[in-house]
Formats: structure tokens, C-alpha cells, sequence
């Protein structure tokens, strides 16, 4: 939109946590560690390779990236605060091996130290590394080249003014809803004495199903505590860098990772949770989820009660279709139609507005996006509710009353901000609280709810089953004309006609990906450092497609049994695969049709296709649509996807994206398959309730967060309503 005016405006700065100790590798470790890293990304002073029709430059890095600070630190938190205890002691085995004559001759085919043989040795081994017949060292290679590539993208001092990307742009900042939250004195009572509150109803997480629970009950008339683990950032610290953003707004940095390294999850971890970070899409279930689940005993989906709740709350998040695409959902709209894919407009959150932020994953800014925050949680600050930030473990105490358990209390620590908002955590104060409720509503979503009741000790087998990821295969798309694809709205168009590809209703939608750098570039694969920069370098002239899956087929999640963190194990199925690999190829016929030079996936496995050289020679559409009147029976784009096809696609070789979790708390009939009952409430507890995107009994196909609201919606009022009975009035006063 050429007619936005550049803001001026420059967020306030959001600092990271402190750094943790490194003392979890040796000295020599560190040495080995940063010597391979040299060369995923190798230092280089220009480059030029014919890519297409022009020759690209790279002046992307002059120095060796280890010798950046801010690199070290990315690489040293990851591997501190992100990456468990059994992974680090598997890069320690792996780094002593480097570090011994025997170790170096089995995995370099040399006894010279790895920091010692040339940059392109280290390469040439790394890469030998992808194909081994040893388990390990295909481990070792996509956990270190997803870490470094990572870290080198978040850190580069060069990569984003060689993009021309910088944040923020085209923002008209608003000041959003100021929350008001507890807190407490310094004890003075020997043993640091636990705060103890009293309210009728707490609800656990203030993302979209709490906000929505929060509101209904506070507007019933009944007093509500939101309790949320994460840190509240005001409107004017967003967008944030992508670094600080990461860490401080995604569950595990941003680096929460399939126990097979296959799948990166990305889940919302502050207040107001994925409503912060989400891309604004906003569709309701469709009718054949609807009908599959109300076909597994539960009516309510395909009732009139539903539909009512998807109304009530898209009324109240302001769902619009009043959306300008940016150059790449254009493109999607417009190659699906020459090829006659059903494509239609995605509906978004952003209040009946217009919203031009292709980083809003970063946080809005606009406070245009109508996620719970400025709306909801607003309703419910008005109508009464209380917010208490919770940092430690919380849990929910029971007692046991015959066949069931009786939630008593909910017990978990506060703690104080500080002058770093709160995240060096010196000088700040922390108290343990007991809250004493008549009703606990859970919604702190899908991969801690289940973990949440694990440790209160519930022991029913189905908590942490059932997780569904709607993986995400990305494409990418190199055009000739810079495209700057971040800027404008992120996702506003969809593809439909691949999401039925086994008759029972999965497949795979194609839609437009947000091309933040920091979000897209790591997702890529690695096949040589030069590359890798030069794939790097095309992004201001790309776009992006992404291919999410509904998948058949799930996981579970449980906790460490270290460190008590979340773990996934979960691998894309081969059945799952197959759907995704058809919308690759249907990426591919539109990425062609639009003129594109190259087309890239997040598979080490599938060769990018790069446009015949003899169209290339003349870069003017008018050559291209020439010499491309055949479109996809173009024998070039045939040959590519003949050879793609002729080989499944194998999880272990890509880089799947999980934005979307749900599942592992399913509602259900019976016990015995589910853990929580038709209104939401777990089984056989008296008053514990579940109001997120775990309960949903299979994966919903869409984006989630309209789903989870209705749902938060009907149960809530459901959950009012019986407590106004007189037995439950009467309960615990």
C-alpha cells in the first residue's frame, strides 16, 4: 500500500531474561560447538551466483558468526533454557567424541581436530551428517543446523537492512486496555506464610477460552480471579524485535520442539496467550468437523447451541471481511482462480477495520487486532475480575468426596516485577498463594492444561493424549520483483479444495504464511552455507505459502521427567504426509503459474524447482507469458513434480510448524476415551472444568481460536447457570 505513511514510532524496549550459565558444556565443548557453526553459517565477503536471470549478491556476514556476541547468547540460551537435559547430554556425547582421535576418525573420517580442518571440510561433514546410517548423526545434524540457523537470524547485524525488513512500519499505535493486577506485600510472618484469597470462580490462563469464561462468569455476577504464568506487556512495547519477541511472548522461546525434532511449536505463553501472537484468521468449524464430533456423543455441535456461541463471541472480537490483501494472498487468490481451486477470503479479528501488520505475531501494536485483551478480558476487568500472575508451578489441591475429587484450592507462587519488568527476577518478591474457589476453570491451553492436571494428580490415561498439530510444511516462492512479502495483513486467503483428500475430511489447506525473516528463514533447509545466505538474501523477493494439515493421525504431550517441562511426541504419519505432499505440488502449479523463478519447501528431500534458463533469459512478463502459455503442462514443472511423487515424503527430512495445538483433555462420552465430559467438565471431579483448545476431540482443520471461544462460550454459561442452583449457591460459603 504505497499511500501508508512510515511510523515514527519506535516501541519501548522489552529486555531479555537473564542469560543462563553455560557451564552445562566445557570450555572445549564450546570450542567444537562454534567451529562447526562457522560453518553452517560461514563467513563471507561477496558473493555472487547466477539465481534465474540475474546474478545475486550476498553481503550478508564479514565475520565468522561466533565472534558475535548476540549470537553466542542466542546459541547459549537455546541450549540453557530450551533444550532439555537428555538433549544436552546428547550434543555433550557427541561433542566429546569431536574432541578424541576415535571419535573424530567415525564421524569426520579425520583425526584432525574439527576446529582445525578448513571451513568446507567442516561443511562437507556436517552435510554427510543428513544421509547417515547412524541415528545419532542425523539427530546431531537437524538439531544443530535448526539451532544455528535460528540463532544466526535473530542475531545477524546485516541480514535485515540487506531485506530492507526492519519493525515497525506502516502502524497507527493505540494505547490499549490497562490491566490492573494484585499483588502483595513482603511477608513478615516466619516462613514467608502463603497469601490466601477467596473468590468464587478461578480461572487458570487468560488466553482465548479463559478470557471468554472470565467475561461470562464475571458478568453473571460472580467474582473471578484470571491467574496467568506469563508476563502482561502493554500495547506500546509491541511489535517487539524478533529475539526479545520470542523469548518473551512463546512457550519455550519460541523452541519447543517433537521429541524427533520434526515439528517446531509455536504456542502463545503471555497474557492474553495465542490472541497476542496469532495472524488475526478468524474461521468457524466447519460442518463435517461438526458432524464427526456430534457423531462421537456429543450433540452439542451440531445443535443450534453452537452456532449461537460462533455467532456471540465473532460478534465480539469484531470478525470482518473487509480485508486488502498484500501482494502474496493476491497471488494466491488470483493463481487459484486460473487454476480453478475454490479460494476464498479468510475473515479477521481486527474490528470491522482494514489491518496493515504482517508481524502482528510479534504483538499488535494497533490494538486493532480484537484478541482477548481488548475485548473480553475487558468486559470482565469492567464487570469485577481480579489478575494475579502466577510464576511458579501451579496445581489444583483435591480432596477426595466418595467417587470424586474435590478441587479445594488452587495453590501457586506470585511473584513481582521489577525494574527489568520483572524478568532478572533481582530484588523481586515472591509469594506462595492459596486461592480458595467454588469453581476452577483451566485454560491454560493445550500443551500445559494437561500437565496442569497431572500435577494435581489426576490419573485419568487420556490426559496428554490425542494431540493433534495441524502440521505446517512451508513454500516458498522467488520472484523476479522484490515483493516485500511482511508487509500488509499476513493471512487472508485460503484454498479449500484439498481438505477432503480421503473422503472422510482431512487434507490440507494452502494459505499465505507471515514472512517475518526471523519466522521463515530458519524453517528453510541447510544444503551448504553459501546456499543457505543466498536463499536467505531472495526473502524481499519471495512469498510464502504454508500447507496445514488436518491431521488423522496425533501425539501426546507429558512432562520431563527432570525438569517437569512440556515434551511432545509426536511424528507426521505417513498418511498425513501424503495429503501434505498433494499441497506442495498444488503450491507449485500456483507458484508457477504467477511467474515465479524458484520454488522452494521446507524438505531437505524435495530439489528446488527452478524455472527452465531459456524463459529466464528475457526477466518481462510479456516474454514469460510467451513462452508459460502452456501453464502447468509445462514439461519442466511435469518432469519436478513426477520426481517429487516418485518418493514419499519423509518427516525425519523436513521442518514441519505447528501453530495450531488441540486435543489433549478431549471432550467426550465416556471416561474411558476422553477427560473431560459434554459441558467441559473433567471427570470425576465435582468442580474442575477445561475451556481450551485441548478439549477439542479431534483437530478442527481450521485455525482454532474461534472454535475454542464458542466452546469457552456455551460452557461458561453453562457453568453460571448451574451455579446459581441452590445446592451449588449454598457450596463453601
Amino acid at each position: 500500500m504505497a499511500d501508508q505513511a512510515i511510523s515514527t514510532y519506535t516501541p519501548i524496549d522489552v529486555p531479555l531474561p537473564p542469560a543462563p550459565a553455560i557451564s552445562y558444556f566445557t570450555e572445549q565443548q564450546w570450542k567444537t560447538l562454534y567451529a562447526l557453526a562457522d560453518a553452517i553459517i560461514p563467513s563471507i565477503r561477496t558473493v555472487s551466483t547466477s539465481r534465474g536471470s540475474n546474478d545475486t549478491s550476498v553481503k550478508i556476514s564479514r565475520r565468522r558468526c561466533s565472534s558475535n556476541i548476540a549470537f553466542r547468547a542466542c546459541i547459549e540460551r537455546i541450549f540453557g533454557d530450551f533444550v532439555n537435559d537428555k538433549g544436552r547430554s546428547s550434543f555433550r556425547l557427541i561433542l566429546n567424541a569431536l574432541n578424541t582421535r576415535a571419535g573424530l576418525l567415525i564421524m569426520t573420517g579425520s583425526t584432525t581436530p574439527i576446529h582445525q580442518q578448513s571451513v568446507a571440510t567442516r561443511e562437507r561433514i556436517i552435510s554427510t551428517w543428513d544421509t547417515s546410517r547412524l541415528a545419532p548423526f542425523r539427530a546431531t545434524y537437524r538439531a544443530l543446523t535448526a539451532i544455528v540457523k535460528r540463532s544466526w537470524v535473530l542475531s545477524s547485524p546485516t541480514i535485515n537492512s540487506v531485506l530492507g525488513f526492519r519493525v515497525p512500519i506502516h502502524l497507527k499505535p493505540a494505547k490499549g486496555f490497562r490491566h490492573k493486577f494484585l499483588h502483595f506485600p513482603p511477608s513478615n510472618e516466619p516462613g514467608n506464610a502463603p497469601e490466601k484469597i477467596r473468590t468464587d470462580v478461578v480461572v487458570i490462563g487468560s488466553g482465548c477460552g479463559g478470557a471468554v469464561a472470565s467475561k461470562n462468569l464475571a458478568e453473571a455476577g460472580y467474582r473471578v480471579l484470571v491467574v496467568e504464568k506469563s508476563y502482561s506487556y502493554s500495547s506500546d512495547t509491541f511489535p517487539m524485535v524478533p529475539n526479545a519477541g520470542f523469548v518473551n511472548m512463546f512457550e519455550g522461546g519460541g523452541a519447543v520442539l517433537s521429541d524427533d525434532g520434526s515439528v517446531a511449536i509455536l504456542a502463545g505463553s503471555t497474557w492474553r496467550s495465542g490472541g497476542t501472537v496469532n495472524w488475526s484468521a478468524a474461521l468457524q468449524t466447519q460442518a463435517y468437523v461438526r458432524q464427526e464430533w456430534a457423531n462421537n456423543g456429543l450433540p452439542f455441535f451440531t445443535s443450534l447451541q453452537f452456532p449461537r456461541s460462533l455467532d456471540r463471541v465473532c460478534d465480539r472480537i469484531r470478525i470482518t471481511e473487509h480485508v486488502c490483501h498484500n501482494r502474496q494472498n493476491n497471488a494466491l487468490l488470483d493463481s487459484a482462480h486460473k487454476l480453478g481451486y475454490a479460494a476464498k477470503p479468510v475473515p479477521q479479528n481486527t474490528g470491522g477495520e482494514e489491518h496493515y501488520c504482517g508481524y502482528c505475531m510479534l504483538g499488535c501494536n494497533s490494538a486493532a487486532k480484537k484478541g482477548p485483551a481488548e475485548t473480553c478480558l475487558v468486559d470482565a476487568a469492567k464487570a469485577g475480575r481480579s489478575l494475579w500472575r502466577a510464576s511458579g508451578l501451579i496445581r489444583v489441591l483435591f480432596t477426595e468426596t466418595n467417587d470424586e475429587r474435590v478441587a479445594s484450592d488452587v495453590e501457586g507462587t506470585w511473584t513481582s516485577r521489577d525494574s527489568y519488568l520483572g524478568l532478572s527476577g533481582e530484588g523481586a518478591i515472591r509469594r506462595k498463594v492459596i486461592i480458595h474457589a467454588k469453581k476452577v476453570v483451566v485454560a491454560s491451553g493445550t500443551l500445559q492444561t494437561p500437565l496442569l492436571l497431572l500435577r494435581s494428580g489426576l490419573a485419568n490415561p487420556q490426559i496428554g493424549r490425542n494431540l493433534y498439530l495441524h502440521p505446517v510444511l512451508a513454500c516458498g516462492a522467488v520472484h523476479e520483483e522484490e515483493t516485500r512479502p511482511w508487509e500488509g495483513t499476513a493471512l487472508t486467503t485460503v484454498v479449500n479444495d484439498f481438505e477432503n483428500l480421503d473422503g472422510r475430511g482431512h487434507g490440507v489447506k494452502i494459505e499465505a504464511s507471515a514472512m517475518v525473516p526471523s519466522l521463515i528463514v530458519p524453517v528453510f533447509p541447510w544444503r551448504g552455507g553459501i546456499d543457505y545466505k543466498l536463499f536467505a538474501a531472495c526473502i524481499n523477493h519471495s512469498t510464502g505459502f504454508i500447507t496445514l494439515a488436518r491431521d488423522h493421525d496425533g501425539g501426546r504431550v507429558y512432562p520431563d521427567p527432570t525438569d517437569g517441562r512440556v515434551r511432545a511426541e509426536y511424528s507426521v504419519s505417513s498418511f498425513d504426509l501424503r495429503h501434505i505432499m498433494e499441497g506442495v505440488i498444488a503450491c507449485a502449479k500456483m507458484a508457477y503459474i504467477t511467474g515465479t523463478k524458484e520454488f522452494h519447501t521446507a524438505s531437505r528431500e524435495i530439489s528446488p524447482f527452478i524455472r527452465p534458463a531459456f524463459i529466464q533469459k528475457d526477466a518481462s512478463y510479456s516474454h514469460l507469458e510467451e513462452h508459460g502459455l502452456e501453464g502447468i503442462n509445462n514439461s519442466a514443472l511435469r518432469s519436478w513434480i513426477s520426481e517429487v511423487r516418485a518418493k514419499p515424503l519423509l518427516s525425519q527430512q523436513a521442518s514441519f510448524v505447528s501453530a495450531h495445538q488441540m486435543g489433549t483433555c478431549r471432550m467426550g462420552s465416556s471416561a474411558k476415551s476422553s477427560v473431560v465430559d459434554p459441558t467441559c467438565q473433567v471427570w470425576r471431579t465435582e468442580v474442575v472444568y477445561v475451556v481450551d483448545a485441548s478439549v477439542f476431540p479431534s483437530a478442527s482443520g481450521v485455525n482454532p481460536m474461534v472454535t475454542v471461544m464458542a466452546i469457552a462460550d456455551w460452557a461458561s454459561q453453562g457453568l453460571a447457570r448451574k451455579m446459581k442452583t441452590p445446592e451449588n449457591a449454598m457450596a463453601r460459603l
